[in-house]
């Protein structure tokens, strides 16, 4: 490089900013779009939706969503959407995703339990049925592999080890859910505090 030219400057990393809220309408719709492309499961599709199409949330902030939706009562999904849709839009942004995820697949389902009882018996819809069974679960762990990725990105060995350890309690010990999570819900809290205050120091 010469002497007289200019140094190189560098741009500083500049973080992809939030779009802005959506308004009822667009959450019920949303929503309803997610549940009606999510067979075998809505999460996927409320991944892609939220993170990466909308850009409504961070991965981090929808893994710490979702993560708090799974130490909530009733399906993870759901919990979700008013979780979602209320750090949005108050309530009536809960209840406008919470319809939009339980309407559209309510009625389909409703339809589809008529003609199942009728023609349940047939080999052919059986079959179906089975390989849709197997999407879902490399649906699943697709998605599982997506949200594991900000903490594999990190390499934050603590994070890591807890992940690891609740993985063990509950997948290969087959521990209750309920000891794990009194047990994993403070250790997690506390881990937590700690780095963010030597972060801070």
């Amino acid at each position: 490089m010469p002497p007289d030219s200019a140094p190189a400057v560098q741009e500083p990393d500049i973080p992809v900013a939030h779009a802005p809220p959506p308004g009822l309408l667009a959450l019920f719709l949303a929503f309803a779009r997610m549940s009606l492309a999510g067979f075998g499961g809505v999460l996927v599709f409320a991944r892609h939706a939220i993170v990466d199409q909308h850009r409504w949330m961070t991965a981090d902030e929808f893994n710490e969503t979702f993560a708090l939706c799974h130490f909530l009562p009733g399906p993870n999904i759901v919990n979700l959407s008013m979780v979602f849709g209320s750090r949005l839009r108050g309530i009536a942004g809960g209840v406008a995703a919470f319809s939009g995820l339980l309407l559209p697949p309510t009625l389909i389902m409703t339809v589809l339990a008529i003609i199942y009882a009728r023609f349940g018996d047939v080999e052919v819809l059986r079959r179906i049925l089975a390989g849709i069974s197997c999407a879902a679960v490399g649906l699943l762990i697709a998605v599982v592999l997506r949200m594991m990725t900000p903490l594999l990105k990190r390499m934050d060995v603590v994070v890591l080890l807890l992940m690891l350890g609740v993985f063990i309690a509950i997948g290969v010990l087959r521990l209750p859910l309920q000891a794990v999570l009194l047990v994993a819900i403070p250790v997690s809290i506390g881990v937590t505090y700690l780095m963010r205050r030597k972060v801070a120091a």
